[in-house]
């Protein structure tokens, strides 16, 4: 568990200059991933694919027989007790079953209905983990060996309604995988500890065997699923570009826009593969080893994907990213796409999302970011939990509660070497003992809080707060505190948190951030946080984007994604010929 934030002292640098244009692209990145599903503001409303496609179904889907063959309840029930593999799945079994009146939906009479095939079809042609992981090959076998003509397998009834229900209870199991995630434990054991909900596949399934072939506008995913898996073949077509040598700036410390180099020749032939530079400014003509103006477009807009300072210059930070190989790029976007099964599909409209690896909060309105703000988070050794909660409260001019941890590890050694160190930070012992005292911090400018902090009460002890040292924010890898998430706008925070009070101008919030008292104010109705950990998305501009695994936390889940899975070969209880 992490307990509070930090009083380490963070050495003050000045703030680089970023260009605007980081700016307004950043508005548009992660908000995509949790927050929203477009990022721009909305158009005169029109319907959605997902209505359109009920609007199809309906036309699709008729309370009219179309076969004779029927189950009984008892029939079912037998099934679920013979094969308790599907239990988890029996209550959205019998339910679909009651919604059609017992009636069979694989098969027409004695034949298969297309809708078996396209389901089969729709297992194989996904994701390779997922088919990896859900065992259907043998039920796969059976259901072309029924729709061969020249196949003499006997269709009993018994074998008919065995078929029957596994195909629906693996509809289940694999709708279970691919909509609800691969990993099937305790996702608190992977340090993920937002809310997994079981997805609701009844629309999918009713779809499905009514006949419709393209299930995608109506399936129970986050749009950003769909965005990272249309760059998943592009990546994979780029994978020769592993066995090309690395780029290495040699003895220089970097390449700025006007150099001459021989780098410079397969940094283009590099940028122009990964899309950030036009194959044109790769014509006859163009000065091939100077960093011009066109590859320092494409060097910026590398760095913005990347998590770089978008200065046009190419150090080490840029050389480590361009090397990295596109089968890690493919491991990272798979790992990124499971997680996305984890979340909801539809999102709270409004909300606080801070991307971890992104070391960014961005603030969600009605669907769309109204902006965003850069943040700290937790070092590698108390790094910032992934969970979800409501902002309820602000507190003005803070005191701060010293974690025992930090009384034992920093305070207590700088008391030894400095007895006036309490006095110096106006810090006092208010209990405890004199091996482990129980200290606080006073408000003030020298506050390790600032001047505001915002709760979400939670187990973790984590929230936002103001600091009085802005120097980290000049960084580009901002993981360095204690496990809370220092903001860099707390003001702006507070103005938008209070925006329909009137009573809250601009003067009063800075009166209360200087009081000597704290001054706690509700904050109704709540609002939705989200602390997530996503080190690839795709932006509101088509761009795909990578962080850096700051925690280790994509390593953990590659590890139980990427093994070689031992796939089911249950095959019907009948003999088969």
């Amino acid at each position: 568990m992490t307990e509070g934030c930090s009083t380490s002292i963070i050495v003050e640098t000045p703030f680089a200059v970023i260009r605007q244009v980081r700016r307004h692209r950043q508005t548009a990145l992660i908000v995509c991933v949790l927050g929203t599903v477009g990022c721009s503001r909305p158009t005169p409303p029109k319907p959605t694919e997902a209505q359109q496609a009920r609007t199809v179904n309906a036309v699709f889907e008729s309370a009219e027989k179309y076969t004779v063959r029927t189950l009984d309840t008892l029939e079912l029930f037998q099934f679920l007790e013979e094969h308790p593999e599907y239990h988890n799945d029996s209550a959205s079994i019998i339910k679909f079953y009651k919604r059609r009146g017992g009636q069979y939906a694989w098969f027409l009479n004695d034949s298969l209905s297309s809708a078996a095939g396209t389901f089969m079809n729709l297992v194989t042609a996904n994701d390779s983990m997922l088919g990896n992981a859900f065992g259907h090959d043998a039920l796969h076998q059976l259901v072309e060996r029924i729709s061969d003509p020249l196949d003499t397998i006997p269709l009993t009834e018994t074998f008919i309604r065995h078929v029957e229900l596994s195909l629906t209870a693996q509809f289940f199991r694999f709708g279970d995988r691919k909509y609800s995630g691969l990993i099937q434990r305790d996702l608190r054991e992977l340090e993920w500890f937002i809310p997994r909900r079981k997805k609701d596949l009844d629309q999918l399934i009713d779809s499905l065997v009514a006949g419709r072939m393209d299930l995608s506008p109506i399936e129970p995913l986050h749009p950003q699923y769909a965005l990272l898996k249309a760059q998943l073949s592009g990546l994979h077509r780029l994978q020769w570009m592993d066995r090309l040598p690395h780029l290495d700036l040699g003895e220089r410390r970097k390449l700025e826009p006007g150099d001459v180099d021989s780098l410079v020749l397969p940094l283009r032939t590099r940028l122009a593969l990964l899309g950030d530079l036009a194959w044109s400014d790769l014509a006859p003509g163009a000065p091939p080893f100077a960093l011009d103006s066109a590859l320092e477009r494409a060097v910026r807009r590398f760095q913005l994907r990347h998590g770089l300072l978008s200065d046009g210059v190419v150090g080490k930070g840029f050389i480590e990213q361009i090397n990295i190989p596109i089968a890690q790029r493919i491991r990272t976007l798979l790992v990124n796409m499971e997680r996305l099964r984890w979340v909801p599909e539809r999102p709270s409209p409004n909300m606080l999302l801070v991307n971890i690896p992104e070391f960014r909060l961005h603030v969600i309105e009605a669907d769309t970011e109204v902006w965003a703000m850069d943040v700290v988070v937790g070092a590698q050794a108390t790094s910032t939990l992934i969970f979800s909660d409501s902002l309820s409260r602000i507190v003005f001019s803070p005191t701060w509660s010293v974690p025992a941890s930090i009384v034992r590890n920093e305070i207590l050694p700088a008391l030894r070497m400095d007895p006036g160190y309490l006095a110096s930070k106006n810090m006092t012992i208010t209990g405890g003992s004199s091996t482990l005292p129980r200290i606080m911090q006073q408000p003030g400018p020298s506050n390790a809080l600032g001047l505001v902090k915002f709760l979400f009460p939670n187990t973790f002890s984590i929230y936002f707060h103001d600091t009085p040292s802005k120097g980290a924010f000049a960084r580009e890898k901002r993981a360095l505190s204690h496990g809370c998430i220092r903001l860099s706008d707390p003001k702006r925070l507070a103005q938008y948190l209070l925006r329909n009070d009137t009573t809250w101008t601009s003067e009063k919030i800075d009166e209360a951030m200087h009081r000597r008292t704290e001054l706690g104010v509700p904050i109704r109705p709540k609002l939705p946080v989200v602390i997530g950990y996503f080190t690839a998305w795709v932006d509101g501009l088509g761009y795909l984007h990578f962080r850096d695994d700051i925690y280790g936390h994509d390593a953990k889940l590659a590890g139980e994604l990427f093994v070689e899975v031992v796939t089911d070969t249950t095959s019907p209880r009948e003999e088969l010929p």
